[in-house]
């Protein structure tokens, strides 16, 4: 790579270190030879002519690993495989007669990508206990400030704050339980030849049928896996890779509704995304603070919603036990998933964790919107005491198009006053302003806040502890 060639932003610029490594080329070699030695140890185990010397040779060079070398190889043979087979050969020599003993290209490929599944998800899943752990803060601490709900961006009933965080913290909830669901679910190719009928095992195993069963599970155990899929053509099924995209995709449109309400609560001034002390907002416009970083998940959570149809059709286009057009489009596709899922991620947990609340600013906007908003518990209080619900509808509609235009005007705004003088609603002065506080109005949304995170949200932290322990999200740019 150099300063003329592409360079790929989401490992420059926006994914971390550890989820780039979990993709990198030293970290898929080590694989390969850890499944060359799993698979050696197990056939060893059950009865193949394999001496412990040559395992120890293996083990020995797992970590001498020298990608220039492989490179030089595979551009001789044009076979990926074989040229990590004759590299890991020439560094661990005694061992160059039984490395992929049995097996086909697919077993360390297919079983290598799975393991990287594994490890990106439990990655993905770390970063979204973090964010949850951040916006828990967040909606605790903003559970009963008041401000304006809307429904089609049109002011409605009023909530608080911390409420809407916790609506961001639920769909991120989902996410967490499907994540915990397909970790659960992550099954293992393990040995299954060519195209899946174990011949080639069956033959080194004298046709015995029982160590070629146990020959799958041992590889399974020894790297990690407790199931192993229960057939398999010469590929797992692509079908494994599109569930566990879309459940990235799943993370990134939780994300982006998140960054787009951040957005436009940082339009209406209530709420704003972190700001650093030398940042710039405009190179023309200096007194400009962009949410940047939510447009920035916006743009990069879209790529991953987009990739998550990638092997949606790969899946779809597979012929009878495997075709080789899903090779390429993996190598694309399931990487940058996993860096735009993280680099998304670390965004949403700099933004939840340094959130900018204005309660004053969103009591301002709630009091500008009052004349819109006391029509409903107004008329629910008249109704109930007795008065026509229909013509009370339409009397107190009247006063409150009548109120928000004083309020237009620059005048002050006599909603109260208006209700109050006319018999028809038929509640004193008192009821009304007692009514139609902000306290009152947000209904039982600090009570759901306390409830939801002590019932959902502390739970599901409490479960995870351990992994957000070890998570720490940071920004690179």
């Amino acid at each position: 790579m150099t300063a003329d060639s592409y360079q790929n932003p989401l490992i420059t610029r926006y994914a971390s270190n550890e989820m780039a490594a979990v993709f990198g080329p030293r970290f898929r070699a080590r694989i390969w030879r850890e499944l060359w030695i799993a698979l050696a140890e197990a056939e060893r185990q059950l009865g193949l002519d394999i001496s412990e010397e040559t395992i120890a040779a293996m083990r020995a060079s797992i970590d001498t690993i020298d990608l220039d070398r492989i490179a030089e190889l595979e551009s001789k043979s044009r076979h990926e495989v074989m040229a990590q087979i004759h590299a890991f050969g020439e560094v661990a020599p005694a061992a160059k007669g039984v490395i992929h003993l049995g097996a086909t290209s697919a077993f360390v490929m297919d079983n290598a990508d799975l393991i990287q599944h594994r490890e990106a998800l439990k990655l993905i899943r770390r970063r979204v206990l973090s964010v949850l752990a951040a916006l828990r803060e967040q909606a605790l601490e903003h559970r009963d400030v008041p401000c304006v709900g809307y429904t089609h961006l049109q002011p409605a009933q009023p909530t608080t704050v911390g409420k809407r965080i916790a609506l961001w913290m639920q769909d991120l909830l989902l996410d967490l339980e499907s994540l915990d669901f397909r970790l659960a679910k992550l099954r293992f190719r393990s040995t299954r030849g060519a195209t899946g009928t174990e011949a080639s095992f069956l033959i080194l195993f004298d046709g015995d049928s029982e160590k070629v069963d146990k020959l799958n599970t041992l590889v399974a155990e020894k790297m990690g896996f407790d199931q192993v899929y229960g057939v398999s053509a010469q590929t797992y099924t692509r079908k494994v890779d599109a569930t566990l995209l879309a459940a990235l995709s799943d993370i990134a449109q939780s994300a982006s509704k998140f960054a787009n309400d951040i957005r436009l609560l940082q339009n209406f001034g209530e709420v704003q995304e972190p700001f650093g002390k030398s940042q710039v907002g405009s190179s023309a416009m200096a007194h400009k603070r962009n949410p940047m970083r939510c447009e920035r998940i916006n743009a990069l959570a879209r790529h991953v919603m987009v990739l998550a149809l990638d092997p949606a059709i790969t899946s779809a286009a597979q012929w009878l036990e495997r075709t080789l057009d899903d090779s390429a489009n993996k190598r694309i596709a399931v990487p940058e998933a996993y860096l735009g899922c993280d680099a998304v991620l670390l965004l949403w947990h700099n933004v939840a964790a340094g959130l900018d609340v204005h309660p004053d600013v969103a009591a301002r906007r709630l009091a500008e919107q009052l004349p819109y908003l006391a029509a409903e518990p107004v008329l629910l209080l008249a109704a109930r005491r007795g008065g026509d619900r229909q013509k009370l509808h339409e009397v107190i509609r009247r006063h409150a198009i009548a109120a928000a235009e004083e309020v237009r005007q620059g005048k002050a705004n006599d909603l109260v006053e208006r209700l109050a003088g006319d018999p028809a609603i038929g509640i004193e002065r008192e009821g009304l302003e007692r009514l139609l506080t902000p306290e009152a109005m947000v209904g039982r949304a600090p009570q759901q806040v306390e409830r939801f995170i002590a019932e959902a949200v502390d739970p599901a932290l409490e479960r995870h502890a351990e992994e957000i322990e070890k998570d720490s999200p940071t920004l690179t740019v």
